[in-house]
């Protein structure tokens, strides 16, 4: 039984992202360019959004119940 590292994010979209044609950094439309360093600049800016996103989940996980006790 292997243990998963703990996420720092959570998961990839298992369907399609409803994400806006133009870029939320640069204002220029997604598909005509890359947007490697606007990418880079969202991640930075969304840090603490996502860690406060993942902290939340992790509460609520902890405060469940467990069904079957070990």
């Amino acid at each position: 039984m292997s243990v998963s590292p703990a996420r720092t994010r959570p998961a990839m979209a298992s369907q399609r992202l409803d994400l806006p044609s133009r870029c939320d950094i640069c204002g220029k439309a997604r598909s005509t360019r890359k947007h490697q360093a606007c990418s880079r600049i969202r991640q930075k800016r969304k840090t603490l959004e996502w860690a406060a996103f993942m902290a939340e989940r992790e509460a609520i996980r902890q405060n469940q119940t467990r069904r079957y006790a070990r």
